[in-house]
């Protein structure tokens, strides 16, 4: 697992002020031509209400004091988080929520890249990275909507023959190089990541 805040170092060598507030990664990187507003997760974060909730309202935070600052995802959970109290508390709400904060973020003029540097599954990547006019991933990232195994429980599929399919198909296959043949994600950063990161954000909306 890349750790965040040497990630943010590789990104912003022209400085950061990123920090870490539970599952939460917030603060702005300098790159040579503007600021950029960070938001996102590290340690594998499970997505559950409370980090929803707060994400929105970093989201939020972003839109009130910094109008049409871009916005950079960065993306590490293991989806939206299990529990029952967060079931209970109706988390796909939440998650939704958190998509709409990004909408409305766009909508004002907000240019918003996601970058996958963990792990990004399930629902949890649909609402902080998806969500993203662009997402991007590093070479190492792990991005699937569920693990073979999982999904061989729920198909009866042999693991084995799911692997196989992972060999001719980029459906079944997890992993950021096929997600980028999927088209779910717009490129894999090999290099320098704050040069990749400028290239981005030139890029026509």
């Amino acid at each position: 697992m890349r750790d965040v805040l040497a990630l943010c170092d590789a990104l912003f060598p022209a400085g950061h002020d990123a920090r870490l507030e539970g599952g939460r990664v917030v603060g702005t990187g300098r790159t040579r031509d503007t600021e950029v507003a960070v938001v996102g997760t590290h340690a594998h974060a499970a997505i559950g209400a409370d980090l929803a909730f707060a994400l929105a309202g970093d989201v939020l935070a972003i839109m009130e004091d910094h109008p049409g600052r871009p916005i950079l995802m960065l993306v590490d959970t293991q989806g939206q988080n299990l529990s029952r109290r967060d079931e209970m508390l109706g988390n796909p709400g939440y998650l939704a929520h958190l998509a709409k904060c990004f909408e409305v973020a766009r909508r004002r003029g907000h240019r918003i890249l996601a970058l996958v540097y963990g792990e990004a599954v399930s629902g949890g990547f649909l609402a902080l990275g998806m969500t993203a006019d662009e997402a991007y991933a590093t070479p190492d990232a792990q991005v699937r909507v569920m693990a073979l195994p999982a999904m061989s429980r729920i198909t009866q599929i042999p693991v084995e023959r799911l692997e196989e399919l992972c060999r001719t198909s980029p459906i079944f296959g997890p992993g950021a190089q096929n997600y980028e043949k999927l088209g779910c994600l717009e490129a894999v950063w090999h290099g320098d990541l704050a040069e990749a990161l400028a290239a981005a954000l030139a890029r026509p909306a």
